[in-house]
């Protein structure tokens, strides 16, 4: 039986004119070479952004290639498993002519058993465990020399990434991209929130505040606005021994002023702008024809879906704290500040002029006393329920919505798994409701 010859391969190759120990270095360092192809491919993936922009912020290029590169993952995953997959296919072709030349047919299985353990071992469990316990700092290592490695890789990359593009428009998947959209990202933040938990109350309190920070690009104006009902309005006709009385009597510093309709809100008086011009010039302040408006800034209008994040931002924009909130046709809502956002955030800031009022009491027998004017999400944040605010925002706004009508006093409702109970009424406003779970009730 003539044994097989391998003429002009690569076993011909390493039996005439390679040493076996240069081989065994070469399959060696492939090894060690895919090795760091998976190990910074992991490290790359999973390095924290948020530390790295803040290393680039200090000047740190390393980390301004790393984020550059995971901004471009697509090409940076491209880049990997090609010179990856070109390194695992030579060491497996060195590795089996070798031990072909050495053994013979044998070397096959010789060859794929050693290679799969070597593989395993130093390619891919030994450098991703040190990538996924060190990747910011693997990541910084490798940064410059992956980066090179894209550039160079950039057409063969371009190429795969084309293909892939064709076969997966065949499953009915329309692009190619590696980038979370941003519904992905935000549930991700909320869902690292909720992860690290240490369960302290202090903690609770720091996790609570940053759901609200990712809430604010989902809360409209017209949920947190003070109602038109509790905002302290002047009549810009009304003569100045009564415009004083009015704010002398008001706790507020901007007071919107209207004229004829209180829904015409034709501009914002500042308390201080008042004191001010009366210390100035007290004879005009006394005079019977002094016009208000002279001293009052223009009312910025906002519309009432305006969400909490445009409106912070048009805070900062315009350094105003104040607007005025309307609806699609124009008619007055009520007012908000820039402090209902921050308390939006925050919680509740009370000042020395501020009453702690919550709006809801708890009742011993499991009912709770709730001020019509407490609003929906409060309510909601206060005692971890979950009413639905699309329709109405507040409390008696929502039993207004369901009934269809103007309640008496002693009427009961039941939806949204609660019992309501109308308590009190002034004029067409509820302004007290006991709400009873439908569960307590039933207990």
């Amino acid at each position: 039986m003539r044994s097989k010859t391998y003429p002009m391969n690569l076993c011909s190759i390493i039996d005439e004119e390679i040493d076996i120990p240069i081989t065994i270095f070469a399959i060696a360092f492939l090894i060690l070479l895919s090795g760091f192809f998976s190990g910074s491919e992991t490290a790359l993936t999973t390095a924290s952004k948020a530390r790295l922009s803040q290393l680039a912020r200090k000047g740190s290029s390393r980390a301004a290639i790393v984020i550059d590169l995971k901004d471009k993952s697509d090409r940076l995953i491209g880049a990997i498993l090609i010179g990856n997959s070109i390194t695992n296919i030579l060491a497996s072709a060195l590795a089996t002519s070798t031990m072909v030349a050495l053994v013979g047919e044998s070397g096959v299985v010789i060859s794929t058993v050693a290679m799969t353990v070597f593989a395993v071992i130093f390619s891919e469990m030994l450098p991703k465990t040190y990538a996924i316990n060190n990747p910011d700092k693997m990541a910084l290592f490798v940064g410059p020399l992956v980066s090179s490695l894209v550039f160079v890789l950039t057409p063969f990359t371009w190429a795969t990434r084309v293909i892939v593009e064709g076969v997966l428009k065949l499953f009915g998947i329309s692009s190619f991209s590696s980038r979370l959209a941003h519904d992905e990202r935000e549930e991700e933040l909320r869902g690292l929130i909720e992860m690290h938990n240490d369960g302290g109350e202090e903690f609770d309190h720091e996790r609570a505040m940053l759901r609200s920070v990712l809430d604010l690009a989902d809360v409209e104006v017209e949920e947190i606005m003070t109602h038109r009902s509790a905002v302290c309005m002047i009549d810009a006709e009304s003569p100045i021994d009564k415009l004083f009385a009015q704010v002398l009597k008001s706790s507020f510093t901007r007071l919107p002023l209207y004229r004829a309709d209180q829904n015409s809100i034709v501009g914002v008086l500042h308390v201080n702008e008042l004191l001010r011009r009366a210390s100035c010039n007290t004879k005009d302040m006394i005079a019977e024809d002094f016009d208000v408006m002279t001293i009052a800034a223009n009312p910025w209008i906002i519309l009432n879906s305006t969400t909490l994040l445009d409106q912070l931002q048009a805070f900062r924009a315009r350094r105003e704290h104040f607007a005025v909130v309307v609806d699609k046709y124009g008619s007055f809502m009520g007012v908000v500040t820039l402090e209902d956002i921050l308390e939006e955030i925050v919680g509740d800031i009370l000042d020395e002029k501020d009453t702690d009022v919550r709006g809801v009491c708890p009742q011993p027998d499991g009912s709770y006393l709730v001020q019509g004017s407490m609003t929906i999400r409060d309510l909601n944040r206060e005692l971890d329920w979950d009413l639905p605010y699309g329709e109405a925002s507040t409390v008696a706004g929502i039993v207004l919505y369901e009934s269809r009508k103007i309640p008496e006093v002693g009427q009961e409702f039941s939806f949204h798994g609660f019992h309501f109970l109308v308590l009190r009424r002034h004029r067409n406003q509820m302004t007290l409701l006991r709400m009873t779970p439908i569960t307590s009730r039933l207990n």
